[in-house]
C-alpha cells in the first residue's frame, strides 16, 4: 500500500504537496510528543495541495462503513426488544446514542487528520499499558466475535433459503445445516476483504445499507406508527426498573471496536490532512444519522407490532426471526422474506467491516510490536499481518461453532470487552487535550464536557458488563 511518511492517497501528487505535508512529520520528537506541529491549518491547505476548490463530501464514505459495521443484528434486536418492553419511552435514548457515536468517532477521525497518526499510535503515546490491554483484547475478541458474526449472518439465510421457490425445492439445499451457512458467511467475507481494497468494501457496504434501509425502515412504515406517541418518546424519561436498559440503548447500540477503525478508513479513502476535517465531520454525522434511522425504525416496529400486542420475542439474534414470523402473519410471506434479506444485510455488513477494519487495527498493533515503521506496508490494509488476522477471524472461531463456547473464553471476552468502550472514551479524552494534538484541533470546553459524559456512561456500562460476565 503506502510507504510514504505522510499518509497520502495513491496516485501522483505534486512534490510541493508532499514536502508541505511531510516536512516536520519526518522529524522524530525525542520527548515522545509526536508531530504536534506537523499539520498545516486548513486555511492554507488549498494552496499546499495545489487545489483551489475545497474537498466535497459524498454520501458513501468511511462514516457509512463504520456506522453500518457497528449496527449489527444484535443492535437491531436490542432496540426491537426495547420497543416491545417500553413502547416509545426509550426513543430519546436511541437518539442520544447517535449523538454519542458522533462524538466518539469524530474524535478518532480528528486525531488521524490532525496528527497524521493512527489511533493505535495515539494510544501508544498515552502509555505502554494501552498495548498490554489492547493486544490480549483484540485476540480474544476476534476469536469469539468471529463465531458470533458468522452465526448472525447465517440465521436469516437458514430461515429464508428453504422457503424460496426453486432453491427450497432442492433437497440438499433445503436440508443444509445451519453451520454450513455460518462457515460460508465467514469464508465469503474473508474472500471479499482478503486483498484489502477499501473502495470495493465501500461500494459493497453501500449496497447492503440500501437493502437495510428498504427493509428495516419499510417495516416501520407499514406499521403506521402513532406520530404523537413517537414525538412523546423524545422526552427523556427512564421507565421503572429500566435504568441499565436505558444506558445500554444509549451507549451499547453500535458501540464496538470498529468505531476506532474510522481513522484507518479515512486514510484509505485518501482523506489524510486537516484539509478534510470539515468533510470528515459531515461524513461522520450523516452516517450516524442514517444508522439512527435504522435504530429508531426497529424501536417503532417493536412498539407498534410487539408492545401493543404483548408479543414476546427472543432477546438474542433469533429475535429477528421471531419478528419475521410476526411480519409474515400480518403482511404476508413476501414481506417477511424482504425483512430477512435486510436482517442478512445488517449482519453481513458487520462481517465485512470487522474483517477489514479490525484486521488493519491488528496489523498496526503487531507491526509496532515487530518494530516496523508506522508507514510500513505490513502495518496497512492488505499486508501480511492484516491477512493473518482475517484468517484468525475466520478459521479458529469455526471451532466455537462446532464445539460450543468454553466458559473461560466467554468470561475473558466479557471482561476484556467491558473495558474497551471506556478505554476508547478515556484515551480520546486524554489525546484530544494532550500536547500530542496540534493546538488548533484540541477539544474545547463543550467537547470536553460531551466526551466526559460519554466516558462516564461507558464506565457505568462497562461495570455492568463486568458483573454480567462473572454472574452469567
Amino acid at each position: 500500500m503506502h510507504s510514504d511518511d505522510a499518509e497520502q492517497p495513491t496516485g501522483s501528487q505534486p512534490a510541493g504537496r508532499r514536502r508541505a505535508e511531510r516536512g516536520p512529520a519526518a522529524v522524530p520528537d525525542p520527548g515522545g510528543d509526536g508531530p504536534a506541529d506537523v499539520p498545516q491549518d486548513s486555511a492554507g491547505a488549498g494552496a499546499e495541495d495545489g487545489q483551489s476548490a475545497p474537498p466535497r463530501w459524498k454520501l458513501v464514505g468511511p462514516g457509512l462503513v463504520v456506522a453500518a459495521t457497528g449496527i449489527g443484528a444484535g443492535d437491531l434486536v436490542a432496540t426491537l426488544v426495547a420497543g416491545s418492553r417500553y413502547g416509545y419511552a426509550l426513543l430519546w435514548a436511541a437518539v442520544a446514542g447517535v449523538i454519542i457515536k458522533i462524538v466518539l468517532v469524530e474524535g478518532a477521525g480528528r486525531w488521524t487528520l490532525a496528527t497524521g497518526h493512527s489511533i493505535f499510535e495515539g494510544w501508544r503515546r498515552v502509555g505502554r499499558w494501552t498495548s498490554w490491554y489492547f493486544g490480549p483484547y483484540i485476540m480474544v475478541w476476534g476469536f469469539v466475535y468471529g463465531a458470533t458474526a458468522m452465526s448472525a449472518s447465517a440465521l436469516p439465510l437458514a430461515a429464508l433459503v428453504p422457503q424460496l421457490p426453486v432453491l427450497g425445492d432442492v433437497g440438499w439445499i433445503a436440508d443444509m445445516p445451519f453451520i454450513v451457512y455460518a462457515i460460508l458467511s465467514g469464508l465469503i467475507g474473508a474472500g471479499l476483504v482478503w486483498v484489502g481494497r477499501y473502495h470495493a468494501l465501500e461500494k459493497i457496504v453501500a449496497v447492503l445499507v440500501g437493502l437495510m434501509f428498504l427493509t428495516v425502515v419499510g417495516a416501520a412504515v407499514v406499521t403506521l406508527p402513532n406520530l404523537g406517541e413517537v414525538l412523546g418518546g423524545l422526552v427523556p424519561r427512564i421507565p421503572e426498573g429500566g435504568l441499565v436498559y436505558t444506558l445500554s440503548i444509549a451507549g451499547g447500540v453500535g458501540g464496538t471496536i470498529t468505531l476506532a477503525a474510522y481513522g484507518y478508513w479515512l486514510k484509505e479513502k485518501g482523506w489524510s490532512t486537516p484539509r478534510w476535517m470539515r468533510v470528515m465531520r459531515i461524513d461522520n454525522a450523516m452516517a450516524y444519522v442514517i444508522s439512527g434511522i435504522f435504530v429508531i425504525a426497529m424501536l417503532v416496529v417493536g412498539a407498534e407490532l410487539l408492545y401493543s400486542s404483548s408479543i414476546a420475542i427472543d432477546e438474542g439474534d433469533r429475535g429477528l426471526l421471531d419478528l419475521a414470523e410476526v411480519l409474515a402473519s400480518r403482511y404476508g410471506t413476501a414481506f417477511s422474506w424482504m425483512f430477512l434479506i435486510g436482517f442478512w444485510a445488517s449482519s453481513f455488513s458487520s462481517v465485512l467491516g470487522v474483517w477489514n477494519g479490525v484486521s488493519v487495527m491488528f496489523a498496526d498493533f503487531w507491526g509496532h510490536v515487530r518494530g516496523k515503521a508506522e508507514e510500513h506496508p505490513d502495518r496497512r490494509i492488505g499486508g501480511k499481518y492484516y491477512r493473518f488476522y482475517v484468517l484468525w477471524l475466520t478459521f479458529p472461531p469455526m471451532l466455537l461453532l462446532l464445539l460450543g463456547r468454553p466458559v473461560q473464553v466467554i468470561i475473558a471476552y466479557g471482561v476484556l470487552g467491558a473495558f474497551f468502550m471506556p478505554f476508547l472514551a478515556i484515551t480520546l479524552l486524554v489525546l484530544m487535550n494532550s500536547r500530542h494534538m496540534p493546538e488548533k484541533w484540541r477539544n474545547g470546553p463543550v467537547l470536553n464536557i460531551a466526551l466526559g459524559v460519554v466516558t462516564l456512561l461507558f464506565v457505568v456500562l462497562g461495570a455492568n458488563q463486568l458483573i454480567e460476565a462473572f454472574s452469567g
